[in-house]
């Protein structure tokens, strides 16, 4: 049985960083896509970053681009998302999810595209 959790969220000021790690087990994990999403109460679920299997390549939101960093690491089955320059509007509930495609070509960005979910990490930036 697949199983994402992430870890590393937590309280930061403005400006600051935080580095989100989404742990896999159960499931062929360097055979997918990988992402990150963010959900605040009372919206939709939104695409943040992806990576591809072989990390080739990667994709971003335009609202954190620049600002975020998405990376894995195959051989311990984590996927990382580096959060800088952190903004209020950043706070949310993010999610790392699973994309179940190997080609080396796609970063998934829609919700569909993904089929496994972790349960989630608050982050939350304020003074």
């Amino acid at each position: 049985q697949v199983q994402l959790v992430e870890s590393g969220g937590g309280l930061v000021q403005p400006g600051g960083s935080l580095r989100l790690s989404c742990a896999a087990s159960g499931g062929t994990f360097s055979r997918n896509a990988m992402g990150w999403f963010r959900q605040v109460s009372g919206k939709e679920r939104e695409f943040v970053a992806g990576v591809t299997w072989n990390s080739e390549f990667t994709g971003y939101a335009d609202v954190v681009k620049g600002r975020f960093t998405i990376s894995r690491d195959n051989a311990k089955n984590l996927v990382y998302l580096q959060m800088n320059s952190l903004r209020p509007e950043d706070t949310a509930v993010y999610y790392c999810a699973i994309c179940p495609t190997r080609n080396r070509y796609y970063v998934c960005r829609s919700l569909t595209d993904y089929n496994y979910w972790g349960q989630g990490t608050q982050v939350t930036v304020s003074s």
